[in-house]
């Protein structure tokens, strides 16, 4: 397990009352880092907060990800707050249909693509013009294995979005250089409320086209968020790291 500390730093988590976003923000919060969770409901969202330590540790701003004016009452916040924002996980992501892409709703589309592509790339927008801009910092967007080379067969378009975040996370890494590194992550099927879809019922079968023999747990895609972020990572950038317990091998998925 990584030492590097994050003491002092400051994390921006989209989508973070549950799942892969607070799993990503309390191994920040482990590492000596205070953060800034969103999520749209504010209940749960400062039960999260709370969770991780309170107001001196853990800020909660409920609103939606793709809202420019939560995107940016939250940088103000975290400014207030904490007087900083050195990192920012991009993890909130929807896929409110399943079926042929031609048949998608287009403002259903067009949502998916808002959430999932226009909202990253407006946080980090927000991030850059309030601090990184001048003082650096590291941007990670959680993507998708959906989003790899292949077809996506029922999940189409959030393919398609979670492709467009990932080559996202590409040109973004060249302009906001040397000061800014930005990577993403693809996760296969992790054990979560927003993909119990794809296993409920079924785990064992489904498990099963997986090397590793098991779906992931937010704590497997939180470790390598947690170290693109990281110090460690300092000379990586642009790129995007497959957390998939080795399913996309097989061709699976």
């Amino acid at each position: 397990m990584s030492t590097s500390s994050m003491k002092d730093r400051v994390a921006i988590v989209t989508g973070s009352s549950r799942g892969i976003g607070h799993g990503i923000a309390r191994v920040l919060v482990e590492r000596g880092a205070r953060v800034v969770l969103t999520a749209r409901n504010a209940g749960p969202l400062e039960e999260a907060a709370r969770a991780l330590g309170g107001p001196e540790t853990a800020l909660a701003v409920a609103g939606k990800s793709d809202d420019p004016a939560h995107q940016e009452e939250t940088v103000a916040r975290a400014m207030e707050a904490f007087g900083r924002v050195d990192m920012l996980v991009n993890n909130t992501g929807i896929n409110p249909v399943y079926g042929p892409v031609l048949d998608t709703d287009p403002a259903a589309a067009a949502k998916i693509l808002a959430v999932n592509v226009l909202a990253p790339l407006a946080w980090t927008r927000r991030v850059h013009q309030a601090w990184m801009g001048e003082h650096g910092g590291s941007v990670v967007n959680v993507s998708s294995v959906a989003g790899l080379p292949h077809a996506s067969p029922g999940i189409g378009v959030y393919g398609v979005s979670k492709a467009a975040l990932s080559r996202l996370t590409v040109e973004l890494a060249v302009e906001l250089g040397p000061k800014v590194r930005v990577n993403s992550v693809a996760p296969a099927v992790v054990k979560t409320d927003f993909a119990t879809a794809l296993y409920e019922g079924r785990e064992e079968k489904v498990s099963a086209a997986y090397p590793l023999k098991r779906l992931g747990l937010p704590e497997d895609v939180a470790g390598a968020v947690a170290f693109l972020l990281s110090d460690d990572a300092a000379w990586i950038t642009g790129q995007n790291l497959v957390i998939d317990g080795g399913v996309t091998l097989a061709g699976g998925f």
